[in-house]
């Protein structure tokens, strides 16, 4: 579970850079790396970085004494 969490954690912290850089340069990066927002694979980076968010709902809820 260790390595989905921290593969979930990183994909979240790209979602987290990618809506900052919309909000401060109006600048979508995955979107201009894969193609537009509409094309399929920006689709499916979108929806992981998403589900990411979701697995990462999980670290509120953990003790920072129990992980150790």
């Amino acid at each position: 579970m260790e390595t989905l969490q921290k593969t979930a954690l990183a994909l979240t912290i790209i979602g987290a850079v990618n809506w900052g850089l919309i909000g401060v340069f109006n600048f979508d990066l995955v979107a201009a790396l894969f193609g537009g927002r509409d094309v399929v694979l920006s689709r499916i980076i979108y929806s992981l970085i998403g589900l990411a968010g979701i697995v990462n709902i999980g670290l509120l809820f953990v003790d920072e004494n129990d992980r150790k």
